[in-house]
């Protein structure tokens, strides 16, 4: 393992385990189906997952299961979408879930009569939910997705100008987009960035244009109403770095966009791979991010896993490597019990994917990272806190794949 100290940052890594040997997993299926592209939410021991589950035909359908007891049980899972068939879903997009007062909000990506549209569903006990309702502005020509969302609010990718402009249009649904025209920031311009309240009590509206065309958006609020938005930017020079900006006033409007770090990664298409963000208790933001690296002293190059945190979402603190081996995708944050960050991505090692963990301990000095391999298979994990305990999710298996859950006991 190699880790790279940045821009004066310090990380230490612990090898020691930081939680009880061999934790108990737990595997959600649905029968003759492949479940994959996981979201977690928690509330005190209220935790539940929402995944798609798709036939063999290809046809995808939502699911929800939920636990009581934190993750250490699940009930059966129950279908979401009232239209069989018509999610459209992937690692980047999956669909969003939430908890607000124990009822449960879902968010996911469908085909519509113009394009992709989002729609929405909620349960109050997590075994039936509300016939699917449109997302305010989604239902519009072209592509729209890579969502992020809560109880309250939703942010997603838009590409409605460029479905006017089918000439330029060499963005496809659900793959890594290219880019046939030599000036990539001004394509960028017509996929944009939009903001809404579920219940369209904040209008639709872009908050900026110029956005990566593919990867995955991040959205968290604060106590105080505070809403914080994050996602991949196209700036000159095609550079796709990491932008971020907030609302005081309930969405209607967004400060400026800050660049949170100037990465510089150049490339001609899209990286397939966003932003996550936490909000902890005092109000600090930490990011994490993947961008492409040189390792010291080699040529060659890889993705790594990157971490900041601001206090006043103005100005963030230098990128801070998080020790990850072989190539690292798919990051995702949760704020653990002790108010530290926690880190979950997965990674190659010997022609397969694992899930990997790290927590970042602030001291005297510097910071401490001690990471563990949670499953040595697996992709696309995330994260949420359940009564203090760290909860782990993501995919497990190939062909018809399982959502795999283990409670992280310290």
């Amino acid at each position: 393992m190699r880790t790279m100290l940045l821009a004066g940052a310090c990380a230490c890594v612990a090898a020691a385990s930081v939680y009880t040997a061999a934790p108990p997993l737990t595997s959600i299926a649905v029968p003759h189906r492949a479940a994959a592209n996981v979201s977690i939410a928690a509330q005190g021991d209220l935790l539940a997952v929402a995944f798609s589950a798709t036939a063999d035909s290809g046809a995808s359908d939502i699911y929800a299961a939920v636990s009581r007891n934190g993750g250490r049980t699940f009930g059966a899972p129950v279908r979401v979408n009232d239209v069989a068939g018509d999610a459209r879903v992937n690692g980047e997009q999956p669909p969003r879930i939430s908890l607000r007062d124990s009822r449960i909000s879902i968010v996911w990506t469908s085909k519509g009569p113009k394009g992709t549209r989002l729609l929405q569903s909620r349960s109050g006990d997590g075994k039936t939910f509300t016939r699917a309702e449109l997302v305010p502005g989604t239902d519009a020509a072209g592509n729209r997705g890579w969502e992020n969302a809560d109880s309250r609010y939703a942010v997603w990718l838009d590409h409605r100008e460029l479905a006017q402009d089918e000439s330029t249009m060499t963005v496809m649904h659900h793959q890594h987009a290219s880019v046939s025209k030599p000036d990539g920031v001004a394509m960028a311009q017509k996929s944009q960035l939009f903001f809404a309240s579920l219940d369209d009590s904040v209008a639709p509206h872009a908050v900026t244009g110029g956005v990566c065309y593919c990867c995955k958006t991040a959205l968290a609020e604060s106590g105080d109403g505070a809403i914080y938005l994050a996602w991949r930017h196209v700036y000159p020079g095609n550079f796709r770095d990491i932008a971020f900006t907030l609302s005081h006033d309930g969405g209607k409007t967004f400060a400026p966009p800050v660049r949170v770090s100037e990465d510089k990664w150049m490339l001609e298409g899209c990286p397939d791979d966003g932003p996550a963000m936490a909000i902890d208790a005092q109000k600090r933001i930490h990011l994490v991010w993947p961008t492409l690296i040189a390792e010291p002293g080699d040529d060659a190059q890889t993705i790594g896993i990157f971490y900041a945190t601001s206090t006043d979402g103005h100005t963030f603190t230098p990128r801070e490597r998080i020790p990850t081996e072989g190539v690292a995708h798919h990051p995702q944050i949760a704020i653990a019990s002790n108010g530290s960050p926690v880190v979950a991505w997965d990674e190659s090692q010997n022609g397969t994917r694992r899930i990997v963990i790290a927590h970042r301990h602030q001291m005297t000095g510097g910071a401490k990272v001690s990471r563990e391999v949670v499953a040595d298979e697996g992709v696309y994990p995330a994260l949420a806190v359940s009564n203090g305990v760290t909860v782990v999710a993501w995919t497990a298996g190939k062909g018809e794949s399982a959502i795999a859950v283990r409670r992280l006991e310290p």
